[in-house]
């Protein structure tokens, strides 16, 4: 009696719970965490926020580079005002599967989201991760193969295994190699169809891969190219339409996934379709089907944005967000140092060690900005990064006082090393 009671003491969800822990990764993750408590910036708890990008952290202000409303929509009254319409009219929520209705507002989105990318149609999901595990399994069959970029963002990986999980046959290719995507193609064997799927901007990079080659390789074996442009959209190309309709010259073979909650600075993702498409995946997406609507007041915020996308006002804020990009840029470049990318919002500056980067990335925080220190397993191991996201409201002495810092927390760095 006493050996059944001290069983059911443990309850089955603490012993699940305790064989989580266990987990290699999330050991390796509490581990870290434990011995680096005072470089340990996640999880940050935020208090305000102003029009310049401050950001309020236990009464403290800093900059904040870590957010991705690279526009500033998210502060722009014109966005603020929409919501404020769409709650008036359609309340907080409309609680029903589009499978059974759809406000007239998501309609709209919709149909001026196709306009402004100049495609046939979209189909709007509740974010990019749901448009990707319901898209990817719901284009392919059993007889068809797909092909993910080995550094594609995690959830176009997710997407491709529940597309093997329903029985297609799926694989990683080199990062961004064009030839090797077309040698992985070759073999895999005989398949009916194939879906490629790459990032538009690289996430952690801010690089953009050579998309009219992989569109060529993908015309070339059968195959469709699926290209999640969540960083690009609204930011990078004529229009700030993203970087496979700037970069692909026919891109009728391309499916385009895009943001509503980076540059848009919104809720949610969609997909560019053709209306053939769009009633397939309404039918077979299974995130459209059970994954619930978009909010109808951030719905009436995304018709708004895609108005300002084609106004002069886009035109201006475009025009400051290159600017900030080139300040920083430049101002890195003066001090010596090199970031990958460079030419997007996300700037990378590449540091190796988990440590060092942690440990710039908190001496930042404590000159007064906030920015990404990214490790394994977000990167590869001994990669590690700062990730400086630029948006257009960043003052021009802030960008500039950054670049600054950087190089100073990078030098302390290296001073700490040579005394070593």
């Amino acid at each position: 009696m006493a050996r059944r009671t001290q069983a059911m003491d443990s309850l089955p969800l603490d012993e699940l719970t305790a064989a989580i822990r266990r987990n290699g990764l999330v050991r390796f993750l509490e581990q870290y965490e434990k011995s680096h408590p005072d470089l340990h910036l996640k999880d940050l708890s935020v208090e305000a926020l102003d029009d310049d990008r401050g950001m309020w952290v236990n009464g403290r202000r800093v900059v904040n580079f870590g957010s991705d409303s690279f526009l500033g929509l998210d502060r722009h009254p014109r966005i603020l005002a929409a919501l404020r319409r769409g709650v008036e009219k359609w309340g907080a929520h409309n609680g029903t599967s589009r499978a059974f209705s759809s406000v007239e507002a998501n309609v709209e989105a919709e149909a001026k989201l196709a306009r402004w990318l100049g495609v046939e149609d979209t189909l709007i999901y509740p974010s990019v991760t749901l448009t990707n595990l319901g898209a990817i399994p719901a284009l392919v069959g059993r007889q068809d193969l797909v092909l993910c970029d080995q550094l594609g963002h995690h959830s176009l990986q997710e997407g491709m295994r529940l597309a093997q999980a329903a029985g297609a046959k799926t694989g990683l290719f080199p990062h961004a190699d064009p030839e090797k995507l077309r040698l992985a193609l070759d073999e895999a064997g005989p398949y009916r169809l194939a879906l490629v799927c790459v990032d538009g901007i690289y996430s952690m990079s801010g690089t953009v891969p050579p998309l009219a080659e992989l569109d060529r390789v993908c015309r070339e074996r059968r195959a469709i190219l699926y290209v999640d442009d969540a960083h690009a959209m609204g930011v990078h190309g004529p229009r700030g339409r993203g970087t496979a309709l700037a970069h692909i010259p026919d891109p009728s073979n391309t499916l385009v996934v895009g943001s509503l909650s980076k540059a848009f600075s919104c809720f949610g993702g969609f997909i560019s379709c053709s209306r053939e498409l769009k009633k397939i995946l309404k039918m077979r997406s299974s995130s459209f089907v059970f994954g619930g609507p978009v909010p109808p007041a951030y719905l009436e915020a995304v018709c708004e944005a895609c108005d300002i996308m084609e106004s002069v006002e886009f035109m201006r804020l475009s025009g400051l967000l290159a600017r900030n990009i080139r300040l920083l840029v430049e101002g890195l470049a003066e001090r010596g140092i090199n970031c990958l990318g460079g030419g997007t919002p996300i700037v990378t500056v590449l540091v190796g060690d988990e440590e060092d980067a942690l440990r710039a990335g908190k001496t930042l925080f404590d000159l007064g900005y906030y920015v990404q220190s990214v490790t394994f397993p977000a990167v590869e191991y001994h990669r590690a990064v700062l990730r400086l996201q630029v948006n257009s409201n960043h003052r021009e002495s802030d960008v500039q006082g950054l670049a600054e810092s950087v190089a100073s927390a990078l030098g302390k760095l290296h001073e700490k090393k040579r005394a070593a």
